[in-house]
């Protein structure tokens, strides 16, 4: 993927190229040193939200993960930020296994074109 023109552009490449678990096609859409807030930790760079991420994979077999219900929340011409109500599906230890939880993504645009600084994904309050 090239420069992403839109933040739009870079969530619906980012939802479907998670899905290929191959964090090298992810790179171009996060920034070096972004941070991801997930319930397993707190990961600050590029190469930390690697690890976490394949972690992820492995242990979710055929993991398939989608975005519902996008919004944004804030737009200008250098930052961007949405929310929205993430699935996945996978098999964990040969079982069939389902969640969902609420995210929000935080991106900026530089020379590169616009890239996610911050992803928080969490459980939704009981």
């Amino acid at each position: 993927m090239g420069v992403a023109a839109t933040p739009e552009a870079v969530m619906a490449a980012y939802a479907d190229l998670i899905n290929r678990h191959d964090f090298a096609l992810l790179v171009p859409l996060i920034d070096p040193e972004a941070s991801f807030w997930f319930s397993s930790g707190t990961y600050q760079g590029r190469d930390a939200a690697r690890q976490a991420f394949e972690r992820t994979w492995q242990r979710l077999a055929n993991e398939t993960y989608w975005l519902e219900d996008l919004t944004w929340i804030a737009k200008s011409a250098e930052a961007a930020s949405c929310i929205y109500r993430f699935h996945w599906r996978a098999t964990i230890e040969g079982e069939a296994a389902e969640g969902m939880g609420r995210g929000t993504t935080v991106l900026a645009r530089d020379e590169n074109g616009w890239r996610i600084v911050h992803e928080h994904l969490s459980a939704f309050p009981e």
